[in-house]
């Protein structure tokens, strides 16, 4: 079951890119706003992400955290933020289960590959209520940024 507005949002902890261990509840009294997407080094992936970090300013300006999420595993991840210039945190849910905690999961993907990550955007207020959430069934699409930033300014 998907998370929705005005649930909180599950705790979490996971590696992230550089092997640090990252968990939501860091950024308490923060605003998050939390990505999952499919597959590293995929081409629409790897344009959403670059452009969130082409308007890295626009979230800095709202006081925001970015937090991206995929089931690739921290080596790859590492590998794709060096590639791309990524200055926000990519974390792996190798395991699948924040994926599968927040609805955001492919049970079946392309190829035949299973527990893919679903395209998806979370606001996440500062006590860790969700403000905004958009979980994608088609991995073509990608979330509305400008909804993400408009929830973010209306929580300054």
């Amino acid at each position: 079951m998907a998370i929705k507005v005005g649930d909180k949002a599950p705790n979490f902890t996971l590696i992230a890119s550089d092997k640090s261990k990252v968990s939501l509840d860091d950024y308490k009294g923060r605003k998050v706003v939390l990505l999952f997407f499919p597959l590293a080094f995929s081409g629409v992936c790897t344009t959403e992400l670059c452009s969130l970090r082409d308007d890295i300013g626009s979230y800095e300006g709202l006081d925001a955290q970015i937090l991206a999420i995929s089931v690739d595993s921290f080596h790859a991840l590492n590998k794709f933020k060096e590639l791309e210039r990524y200055t926000f945190s990519l974390l792996s849910d190798f395991n699948k289960t924040v994926s599968r905690a927040y609805g955001a999961l492919y049970e079946e993907f392309a190829l035949g590959m299973k527990g893919v990550s679903k395209r998806s955007a979370f606001v996440i207020d500062g006590d860790g209520i969700v403000k905004y959430a958009e979980v994608l069934d088609h991995a073509g699409d990608i979330p509305n940024f400008e909804a993400v930033k408009e929830t973010l300014n209306s929580l300054n």
